[in-house]
């Protein structure tokens, strides 16, 4: 932990991370997920001066805890690799597929494809993998406040100029100006809702109902920390299953939200409930397990935003869009538009060039990145696709539909596969 970190209590009785804050910083970072901690210490490791205003505590609570392998390049640069291997974690090697005929497939094992320490990742508890990566901005020269509520972006003309923030332990906001202000503040999209950026996905009308079960059954040896994503008779609905430490697993329910919350349905228990009788897999494998967490929804969360960029501003990881979640990409994209984003950020400081053209030179690549993810999540979603069926016909594109599942999404040619597979329509309704 750095030398100048230090604790101070904030209102409610929670500790919060309290340095100084300074009237001016290069740059802002709002929001304190792995995209907003990625950007804060890249930047403040190539020198710049950062400031990451977070509002919630030190407690960070958040559901999507499945890494997949691609992510071990991020975490490299951020030096954050011995650490997570010297961790807790549950190890993650595979994940397996259940149709909705329960049939079970056999474990993928991303060794298999790449034979190297990237394709061994992780389970991570949330609130702790994103804690570890704050205090690493720290430790890279980051200035870190949370239980800190931002109230508003400082606009000069069309130009972001700084933010309006409440911090913890004073009593009036202030304003901290910036040269570029970031928006890492997840699925709320502090900016980009203000903006009126988000354009929901019409195809992808979802909602999840999750918790977390203690002594949930595992499979034995190397296949104890795999995922599973498991669905259900009529695809109407599909299951994650992620096992975490402590004896602990993540499961969560997905479907359309017309089939998900449908008038009738009863609690998010109750579906939760009726969801799992219906595959012998969930039944199974939670049999003996007892709930220790309340039921979780989230409803209608796939989107993205018509602009990521502008001057003096700019959106990364889920503030720049978000979409389903069967495929565990959500940490990966976070982490790498935040790398991404600050390079671009470096590169317009060092410039003097913090127009929206700079500062988002980069996000049509990684947009193409994550078209390819969504192509797959929408074949997935299809009642008539069958990836078992497509590969026997085309199996020149098997290292294609690895590669997406794995992250390398952004190899060149690796989107040459959906040209096969035609125009794929999720079921958008029951």
């Amino acid at each position: 932990m750095a030398d100048d970190w230090k604790f101070c209590k904030a209102t409610a009785g929670s500790d919060a991370f309290c340095p100084p804050v300074e009237d001016a910083y290069d740059v802002i970072v709002v929001g304190g997920g792995p995209a907003g901690a990625t950007v804060a210490t890249l930047l403040a490791e190539f020198g710049h001066s950062v400031v990451l205003f977070e509002r919630a505590g030190q407690q960070r609570f958040h559901v999507g805890e499945s890494l997949i392998p691609e992510t071990y390049w991020t975490l490299e640069r951020l030096g954050l690799i011995d650490q997570l291997q010297a961790s807790a974690f549950t190890k993650k090697y595979s994940v397996q597929f259940v149709n909705e005929n329960n049939q079970e497939s056999a474990p993928f094992y991303f060794d298999k494809h790449n034979p190297h320490e990237s394709s061994q990742t992780w389970q991570v508890v949330r609130a702790e993998f994103d804690r570890m990566l704050l205090e690493n901005a720290v430790k890279k020269g980051a200035v870190i406040h949370s239980a800190a509520q931002v109230q508003d972006v400082r606009f000069d003309g069309e130009r972001a100029v700084g933010v309006r923030v409440k911090l913890a332990g004073e009593d009036d906001p202030r304003n901290v100006s910036a040269k570029v202000v970031v928006d890492a503040t997840g699925q709320s999209a502090f900016l980009a809702s203000r903006l009126k950026l988000k354009v929901p996905d019409p195809k992808l009308k979802m909602g999840t109902v999750w918790s977390y079960f203690r002594n949930a059954r595992r499979d034995p040896g190397r296949d104890e920390g795999a995922t599973l994503i498991i669905q259900t008779p009529g695809k109407k609905s599909w299951f994650w299953y992620i096992p975490l430490p402590d004896n602990i697993v993540s499961v969560g329910c997905t479907g359309t939200m017309e089939y998900m919350f449908a008038a009738g349905r009863g609690s998010a228990a109750d579906v939760f409930t009726q969801e799992a009788e219906r595959s012998t897999a969930i039944t199974a494998r939670l049999a003996e397990s007892t709930r220790c967490d309340d039921f979780h929804t989230t409803k209608d969360f796939s989107y993205s935003s018509r602009q990521g960029a502008g001057d003096g501003w700019m959106l990364v990881g889920d503030a720049l869009g978000f979409i389903d979640p069967v495929y565990s990409s959500g940490v990966y994209l976070a982490l790498k538009s935040g790398e991404m984003g600050a390079d671009a950020i470096h590169a317009a400081l060092g410039e003097g060039d913090v127009s929206g053209e700079a500062l988002g030179n980069w996000q049509a690549k990684y947009r193409g990145g994550v078209d390819s993810f969504r192509k797959l999540v929408y074949a997935f979603y299809s009642p008539e696709f069958s990836f078992a069926k497509f590969l026997k016909a085309h199996p020149q594109y098997h290292s294609n539909l690895v590669d997406i599942l794995i992250g390398n999404v952004f190899r060149p040619g690796v989107d040459e596969i959906f040209d096969a597979m035609g125009d794929i329509s999720p079921q958008t309704a029951v």
